[in-house]
């Protein structure tokens, strides 16, 4: 009787059984043996927050202090034209992506911190631009910009990624206005958003005709994502972002749907008093996966067939712990934890390159290619 009173009440209240969903989460493994190595495709970059490959051996990358570079053969370029970079704390110049169209139109896209307003501080901002031949950008042009101006230095976001129905989606952070921002779909900051490729606002967008809304947003209720790709198989939009000590997270992103932060999360302050006590409440979304403690995690990529123990492996890295992480998920729950590479520095980014390789953003070192042994 006891249990099927039990059953009748997570059916109920699904999302008491979606808070118990992660025990027995598995430890994270170091393998005695590696089945890859690496090598340094360009060295140099202190912070190289993220990448954008246009072939095998050509890209961009992105150094936080205000340079995009173009890479090609190892050899790297300044590309002239990048608006002026709005450097406070976390923020500065981050993501960088191909448009879905780029053989034909040369676009591309970025986010950064700016300051065009006459207030003080700056915020995140997401732009396109051509590439010339000369690599320099021409045709600059503002999509989005949060507002309104702040001088908090952290939580500024910000990946890029595109759906198959030509949608750009980028994310920022709370921007450290937790109490504020992150449930409001009326202020900036907390958010996934998304837009058409020439920065106008889908008309299917979750908020659009929704009074003092931002019809940009896709999904609310995020704390600080650093991590978003696409799943290769479902095309499902993943993310990842910063908890607060412990519970760094792993969604899923819906339209429309609200993700919980700060009112529901599995960490605490980094100070080490309470948050909040509730990690569910009706309405509010669970994570896929959450980490206990907390890896401060950036950049997010699913493996190639390249790696074969790796196709479809979610790849996260780990600012904290100098590792990238091998998730191994079945039925859309992790049940294998690998470091790859542990000790390799602090990894700000890893994405699939055109060739399939698994490429690594580390900071002060510069960008690493990981090479299965043959």
């Amino acid at each position: 009787m006891k249990k099927l009173f039990l059953l009748i009440n997570l059916s109920v209240f699904p999302f008491f059984a979606a808070c118990a969903q992660q025990e027995n989460t598995p430890p994270i493994q170091t393998p005695s043996e590696t089945t890859y190595t690496y090598e340094t495709v360009v060295d140099a970059i202190d912070i190289p927050w993220g990448m954008a490959f246009i072939d095998a051996n050509t890209f961009l990358v992105t150094e936080k202090s205000g340079v995009l570079y173009y890479v090609k053969d190892g050899e790297k370029k300044a590309v002239a034209g990048l608006p002026t970079t709005y450097v406070r704390g976390q923020g500065g110049l981050l993501d960088v992506a191909l448009d879905p169209n780029y053989k034909q139109n040369k676009r591309i896209f970025f986010t950064m911190g700016v300051h065009i307003e006459g207030d003080k501080g700056g915020n995140t901002a997401l732009y396109s631009a051509l590439l010339n031949d000369a690599q320099q950008l021409d045709s600059v042009k503002l999509l989005y910009k949060a507002v309104p101006n702040t001088k908090t230095a952290q939580h500024w976001g910000s990946r890029i990624v595109f759906d198959q129905e030509n949608h750009v989606y980028f994310t920022i952070g709370d921007r450290g206005n937790r109490e504020v921002n992150p449930q409001d779909i009326s202020r900036d900051g907390g958010k996934v958003y998304r837009l058409n490729l020439d920065g106008s606002i889908p008309k299917d967008n979750p908020f659009v005709g929704k009074e003092k809304a931002k019809e940009a947003i896709f999904s609310y209720g995020h704390r600080n994502p650093q991590g978003m790709t696409v799943h290769p198989e479902t095309g499902d939009i993943w993310t990842h972002e910063h908890g607060p000590r412990g519970g760094d997270e792993i969604n899923i992103i819906q339209a429309g749907r609200n993700y919980g932060w700060p009112k529901i999360t599995y960490g605490i302050n980094y100070s080490g008093t309470t948050i909040t006590d509730d990690k569910a409440l009706p309405g509010l979304e669970q994570p896929l996966y959450y980490w206990v403690p907390s890896i401060a995690p950036s950049g997010m990529a699913f493996g190639s067939k390249v790696y074969p123990e790796w196709h479809n492996n979610l790849f996260v890295g780990s600012l904290k712990f100098e590792y990238l992480e091998r998730l191994v998920l079945k039925n859309q729950k992790v049940v294998l934890r690998e470091k790859v590479l542990d000790g390799i520095g602090r990894v700000r980014n890893v994405i699939t390159g055109p060739d399939g390789f698994l490429y690594l953003g580390v900071e002060g070192k510069g960008i690493i290619k990981i090479i299965p042994k043959t």
